[in-house]
């Protein structure tokens, strides 16, 4: 594929701009890209505090809340954030658009490889509180995850960054998107809650979000979201992510030739 073809072809010169990207987001700043760290670090720390010590939630099941809410928070702050400025990649980058010869394709992919050095942060810490506790991943149930989720973001985010760039108000709409996205997904409440809703809960486990949250929280508690019911969330979602990135390469394609004119 064509696409695939353009971000091979310029491998270097995206991760070097990817890495610079994320560094040059703190440059003005005295601590630097340690902020970029350190914000969603303590995110996640003061769920865990609130939560687990003040509202005393319970896990659901015979584990820790954190060994249960961490790895789920880790992967929701990599979706949020690789989306989020994934998205809006090619205005920021309006400058290579508009003036030079520049594989425009591979513009939110510096975006998503910028995001990556927060998100394999947060799933370090989310390693390493686990096995405090006696959790050990799964190593190749957490490869895979994690593939499913730098696939779901790149296919999500070749659409998004192409309305974004024609529509800019489709990136509050985003935003807010993101949000709810983020209260109907089991991050900080649990599946077992819609077990009376068999229908509700269903649709809920197809969404891809769900996918990959559960999945990563199974990487360290033995889950089956999946294997569950023959394998059905994830024939579920790589449909879906397959269907979304098909759709996302043909506007990004129909449109590229005006994203110039547009910025």
């Amino acid at each position: 594929m064509e696409f695939i073809k353009t971000v091979w072809k310029n491998r270097k010169l995206v991760w070097g701009l990817g890495r610079n990207d994320f560094k040059n987001r703190f440059a003005s700043t005295s601590l630097g890209s340690i902020w970029g760290f350190l914000q969603p670090f303590i995110f996640m720390i003061t769920y865990v505090i609130v939560f687990q010590f003040i509202l005393k939630t319970p896990a659901p099941g015979d584990y820790p809340y954190t060994v249960w809410f961490l790895p789920g928070m880790a992967m929701w702050l990599c979706l949020n954030d690789s989306i989020m400025n994934a998205s809006g990649s090619i205005r920021a980058y309006s400058y290579l658009v508009k003036k030079v010869v520049f594989p425009v394709d591979t513009i939110p992919i510096i975006s998503i490889i910028s995001s990556s050095f927060v998100s394999i942060f947060l799933f370090i810490i989310a390693v390493v509180v686990s096995a405090i506790y006696g959790f050990l991943p799964n190593i190749l149930m957490l490869i895979y995850i994690l593939f499913s989720a730098m696939c779901f973001i790149v296919a999500f985010t070749r659409f998004t960054s192409a309305v974004t760039t024609l529509v800019p108000d489709f990136s509050n709409l985003l935003g807010i998107l993101m949000q709810l996205f983020f209260w109907f997904t089991p991050i900080i409440w649990n599946l077992g809650m819609l077990s009376s809703h068999q229908t509700i809960l269903t649709i809920i486990q197809c969404i891809p979000f769900t996918y990959l949250v559960t999945g990563m929280r199974d990487v360290f508690l033995g889950g089956d979201m999946i294997t569950q019911n023959f394998g059905l969330y994830t024939i579920a979602f790589w449909v879906i992510t397959i269907l979304i990135f098909l759709w996302g390469n043909y506007i990004f394609k129909k449109n590229k030739k005006d994203f110039a004119d547009v910025l």
